[in-house]
């Protein structure tokens, strides 16, 4: 079904390989060209948090944004934090470490689809909102302090990740046991 909400989950989807054209035009550390990614990356953060919103505001929620807008949201996270390592960017320590959180929630979400849809969490929201920013600074070409100030973001999304990534599955198995 068509509405605001998958519209705007579509045009992330579509935003994920223009964000990434623009991240390795040149050499991928040209100014004007890294800033072009971040506008778009931005843009795409932006219908991620409008989508969810005006879809549970006014009713909107379907079985297709209820699996593409997970889907949309790991593809721009993962090419975001992929693209940056392959520049050397960001250690790939973190990139896999932010990536099997995101695929193993992902994986459990739709193990528990059957038995209802398990609703991000206030932690998860903050998690996801601290993501954004840290790996928007990293897209950036920034120096000096500016990138002391993106590492110490990051260093908080990386807790947060792992810290809600724990806090889901022990969620997810309390939930389970008590439908058994």
């Amino acid at each position: 079904m068509a509405n605001v909400a998958n519209v705007l989950t579509g045009v992330r989807m579509v935003l994920v390989p223009v964000f990434l054209v623009l991240l390795f035009v040149g050499d991928g550390h040209e100014t004007f060209w890294r800033i072009a990614a971040f506008v778009v990356f931005t843009i795409a953060v932006i219908t991620d948090r409008f989508d969810g919103a005006l879809a549970r505001s006014y009713g909107m929620v379907t079985e297709f944004g209820t699996l593409a807008d997970p889907i949309a949201d790991k593809a721009l996270i993962g090419a975001a934090l992929i693209g940056l390592s392959l520049l050397g960017d960001l250690p790939w320590w973190i990139t896999v470490v932010i990536l099997a959180r995101e695929v193993g929630i992902t994986v459990l979400r739709f193990a528990v689809l059957r038995h209802g849809v398990i609703p991000a969490s206030r932690g998860g929201k903050l998690k996801t909102l601290v993501q954004g920013v840290a790996i928007g600074l990293f897209i950036l070409p920034l120096s000096g302090p500016w990138l002391a100030g993106a590492w110490v973001v990051m260093w908080a999304a990386i807790v947060l990740t792992v810290l809600t990534g724990v806090d889901y599955v022990i969620s997810a198995a309390r939930d389970s046991r008590a439908r058994a």
